[in-house]
């Protein structure tokens, strides 16, 4: 499917007519799948052990986009995705992970569809590195979920759409016995930080028409212990794979695409699939020819993209109590911490923070060196005698 030839603007000169002539000598029904993350290599999957011919083509040095597993711990760490959402042989990836033998430590069952866990392996902690006691954890989750549940009469009761944010202000002038003081505010903030971890996005911007639409699979969720990476390469094993491509043009004229990248070369198929992120769409950095149609423009500009970054710690020795995860409550969902404990799940002494929607973005104007230094401020506040970490 290389060619060093180029489309011309109206697809149709003697050069495309030989191009695609030499294409279709002898070949396989071809198809070029752009973006090498999981859906692209899903679907270069699928076509080849279908006989397709495929070539997937990814601007990055790496497969997988959003999944990644960083090595240099000297264990596993998932920098991306980390869970299975819905261990059940409903979801298309559970039957390739229990062939691969990869092991989930379940972290919820089927009830917890807000949060990655059920909140029963926890510690909380506030500002000043109190703990904080699980009654009132527990009493302020149910609260939480009485918010929740009226704010869906809310939803009954406006035609348009409002952020989850401005209907949980809506319930609380409402019902004035449902707001907190104090620390059990504090604590209410977490849960809202939590939900915003799920969206990857601050709660004003979470829509209250569709934030409890999906369709959530059964059996809770696993987490990746040997992390995701064995299934990027089940997944991309035998297929021709260019990386450090980064595609500018897509061209479709003549029953063929033509696909144009950086450095000039081009690549023709019968098809094309497109799997490139989405802020890649709406930056314009691949030109179509012809032009997506309106309809298409249209949603790509209205569909929002989240934000969550993950920090990794790995220390020499475990000076955390062993629990799932660690908390940090704080008098905004802002101000509020999530780390996760790999050593509860997979016995690596690692810590990973994680932060969604604007403090995500925030915490991405740091160095590496100065947000692995925030870090472990929030860490000592809950543990004075934290060491210091010898990889991050």
């Amino acid at each position: 499917m290389d060619s060093n030839q180029s489309f011309s603007n109206n697809l149709l000169d003697d050069t495309v007519a030989s191009l695609i002539e030499r294409a279709q000598i002898g070949s396989l029904p071809s198809v070029i799948v752009i973006g090498g993350g999981i859906s692209g290599l899903a679907a270069a999957r699928i076509l080849y052990d279908a006989s397709f011919k495929v070539v997937l083509l990814e601007s990055r040095d790496r497969l997988g986009g959003r999944i990644h597993t960083d090595y240099s711990f000297g264990c596993p760490v998932d920098m991306g995705a980390s869970w299975l959402h819905g261990v059940c042989n409903e979801n298309p990836l559970a039957p390739l992970i229990r062939r691969l033998g990869l092991t989930l430590y379940r972290t919820s069952g089927d009830n917890s569809v807000l949060y990655d866990h059920d909140l029963e392996s926890y510690a909380l902690y506030d500002m000043d590195g109190n703990k904080v006691e699980k009654e009132m954890a527990i009493k302020v989750g149910e609260i939480f979920k009485r918010i929740l549940n009226e704010t869906q009469k809310v939803r009954d009761e406006h035609t348009n759409d409002m952020s989850v944010l401005q209907a949980i202000s809506i319930v609380l002038d409402r019902h004035p016995e449902l707001r907190q003081e104090g620390l059990a505010y504090e604590v209410l903030q977490w849960y809202i930080c939590r939900m915003e971890a799920w969206f990857a996005v601050d709660a004003d911007m979470i829509s209250l028409k569709c934030w409890d639409q999906e369709q959530v699979l059964s059996g809770g969720h696993g987490l990746m212990v040997q992390g995701y990476d064995p299934v990027i390469k089940a997944l991309s094993k035998d297929i021709d794979i260019r990386l450090n491509q980064r595609v500018t043009k897509i061209s479709n004229g003549c029953n063929k695409v033509m696909v144009t990248v950086e450095d000039g070369r081009n690549f023709v198929a019968d098809a094309a699939i497109v799997t490139v992120p989405l802020g890649i769409l709406k930056a314009n950095l691949i030109q179509f020819e012809p032009k997506l149609p309106e309809w298409k423009l249209s949603a790509i500009a209205d569909i929002g993209v989240g934000n969550e970054n993950k920090i990794a710690l790995r220390f020499d020795n475990v000076f955390w109590p062993n629990v799932e995860l660690l908390g940090v409550v704080a008098p905004t969902s802002y101000a509020c911490g999530y780390f996760l404990n790999l050593h509860k799940a997979t016995g690596h002494p690692v810590l990973v923070y994680m932060a969604a929607g604007r403090f995500a973005y925030d915490l991405e104007k740091l160095s590496d060196e100065s947000a692995a230094n925030f870090v472990m401020m929030q860490l000592k506040k809950m543990f004075p005698d934290a060491t210091e970490p010898v990889n991050s």
